[in-house]
């Protein structure tokens, strides 16, 4: 069988977005190709294990910068792995890995997964992020990107259009499907970074009397909670931090509608919203120059607003808050938007069918598609 070699930042229980994408495609490929995974470790430990079938090498760091963890011998890693693999898959943003890969010069086919754009200064990208990315930009067979957008406004993409492929992501309905009544107050889910925007949402909220609930952690958790206390918000809006995924479709089913307020490109697809979604509630997104407004679809699973806009934000989350009807209808709409585009089948299904355009498995036979 194919053996491909996902290169990623971090695996599971790893929370963040990237991590829990690279899981679903590697369990999403399972009987198509054999995945390995090759991560950083958050201890100076270098570890091999299993997790759910799937073998992942996690390589010691000794600190990072930032968001960048050093880990000195993941080329090493990468090249020993790489030269038993048929093809690479390097999870973008990932500069370490990047650095890695140009280190190791492995031999093996490799295809970058676009995540999101990278968000640093203009100077800092052009002469410390390009250069590394430059090498394995220039080298790689394609681009994977999990919205039509993404692939169009992503600016180091202008290059190799040609070469970009587009496969959403894909989550299985099923543990989201509950019925719920009218809910009580919106919900935010995600990590504490910047570019999530909470600090617009409570803004949004201090002329407001709607509830709400922010689920999750991260560095700015404790800056949002004063923000939250200075605006007066004391009894309307909770801070859970992180929560098991029980919890949060407990939570999700509390809710009116989720809020990602986001206000950068980094947010380049919102994974949440498929979980909103399928749980049968409306989103509430911004208009940030990505793939998030392709998967909510304004006036059709929700609305979208412009990013920054406390005002339009507020306006938006009172609109559906008050109105059990819309939030209804724009559930239902977002159910089935999940059911006929964003489930594993059919990520498992779109995987399938690149593995065969990159030449890594055998197309089937034609009687196999047509019944002919």
């Amino acid at each position: 069988m194919t053996r491909v070699l996902h290169v990623g930042k971090f695996y599971p229980p790893h929370h963040g977005g990237m991590e829990r994408v690279l899981q679903t495609v590697c369990q999403a490929s399972r009987g198509i190709v054999e995945s390995h995974v090759l991560v950083a470790h958050t201890s100076t430990k270098t570890v091999e294990e299993v997790v759910g079938g799937v073998p992942v090498t996690r390589v010691g760091t000794i600190g990072s910068a930032g968001s960048v963890h050093a880990a000195p011998s993941f080329a090493r890693h990468l090249r020993r792995l790489a030269s038993d693999s048929d093809f690479i898959v390097l999870h973008e943003p990932n500069p370490w890995a990047l650095l890695s890969y140009a280190l190791a010069r492995p031999r093996a086919p490799l295809a970058i997964w676009y995540h999101s754009d990278v968000v640093r200064p203009a100077l800092q990208y052009a002469f410390f992020y390009a250069p590394v990315a430059r090498a394995a930009y220039r080298r790689a067979k394609c681009f994977i990107v999990s919205s039509p957008p993404l692939g169009a406004c992503a600016k180091p993409l202008a290059a190799y259009q040609s070469r970009v492929r587009v496969i959403p992501f894909g989550i299985d309905p099923a543990p989201w499907h509950r019925e719920s009544a009218p809910g009580s107050y919106v919900l935010f889910a995600g990590r504490h970074v910047d570019y999530k925007g909470v600090d617009v949402l409570l803004r949004a909220l201090a002329g407001s009397t709607v509830r709400a609930v922010i689920a999750g952690d991260g560095p700015r958790r404790a800056e949002w909670e004063r923000l939250a206390a200075a605006l007066g918000l004391n009894g309307r809006v909770t801070f859970t931090g992180e929560v098991a995924d029980a919890e949060l479709t407990r939570l999700m089913h509390g809710a009116s509608a989720l809020v990602l307020p986001s206000i950068s490109r980094a947010e380049a697809f919102g994974y949440v919203q498929l979980e909103a979604m399928a749980a049968g509630k409306p989103v509430i997104s911004t208009d940030v120059p990505s793939g998030v407004s392709w998967v909510n679809q304004h006036g059709t699973t929700g609305l979208v607003v412009p990013a920054g806009d406390p005002d339009a934000l507020r306006t938006a989350v009172e609109a559906i808050s008050r109105d059990p009807v819309l939030q209804a209808r724009f559930g239902m709409a977002g159910r089935a938007r999940v059911e006929a585009e964003f489930t594993i089948d059919r990520l498992r299904e779109r995987l399938r069918r690149f593995y065969e355009e990159m030449a890594l498995i055998p197309a089937p036979p034609r009687h196999a598609e047509t019944g002919v």
